[in-house]
């Protein structure tokens, strides 16, 4: 009788692509069924203070991209070296150092919008969205995962504030990106709705989208 064993073939497990159906949703799923703004209702302030022009929206839009992008990889990297009980300080020393990085670039490139924004752009450290995707994801999950769900949480919080900037700045100056856009179609006649350059403004305009979203995907609140 043999004593000889078969060795049994070595099965590699199949790496899973960098665009899995999973890893799409991280993307995804903020844009719409799960946006931070609309659904979860984070984000609100900024989403009123910077709105009243495209461009300051657009800016900050960019900065909260880098910042919570780069904060979520930071932390997945670094997860397993946090003890517990200072992790939400580790995670607010990772935003504030990026906010730092934002901040100071603004500064050199476009100190203009720096004196505009420059308040705000220190305000993502506090910003909710930020501090709930380290926490809730970053902490427990490997970096391209934490990437991809900071791209679709910030995203997800950019198209928002852009449409509220959008209405903002058409209604409320006949402008979008300074660009005078009733003046160029000839509606000289539309007077500007002074309304729209005040906070009630955007809680008007945000609430609506809000409104519309939510009825379109039947999201209850619970």
């Amino acid at each position: 009788m043999s004593t000889e064993t078969l060795e049994q073939p070595v099965v590699k497990k199949q790496a899973e692509p960098l665009f899995s159906k999973r890893r799409r949703k991280f993307v995804m799923d903020p844009l719409d069924d799960d946006n931070p703004v609309t659904i979860q209702v984070l984000g609100i302030c900024s989403a009123l203070a910077v709105t009243v022009k495209m461009e300051p929206t657009l800016i900050m839009s960019i900065a909260v991209v880098f910042v919570i992008v780069f904060s979520n990889l930071a932390t997945s990297l670094i997860r397993n070296l946090i003890p517990g009980r200072v992790r939400i300080i580790v995670q607010l020393g990772v935003i504030a150092t990026l906010v730092t990085v934002v901040s100071e670039i603004l500064k050199a490139y476009n100190y203009e919008m720096y004196k505009v924004l420059g308040a705000f752009v220190g305000l993502i450290i506090t910003n909710c969205i930020v501090m709930g995707r380290l926490e809730a994801f970053a902490m427990g999950n490997k970096p391209w995962d934490s990437v991809l769900d900071g791209l679709g949480s910030g995203f997800g919080y950019a198209w928002v504030i852009l449409t509220v900037a959008f209405f903002r700045e058409l209604l409320g100056s006949g402008t979008v990106f300074d660009y005078p856009v009733f003046e160029k179609i000839g509606l000289t006649h539309i007077q500007n709705n002074g309304l729209m350059v005040d906070s009630i403004g955007a809680f008007m305009v945000l609430a609506l989208i809000i409104w519309v979203q939510r009825t379109r995907n039947g999201y209850v609140e619970h």
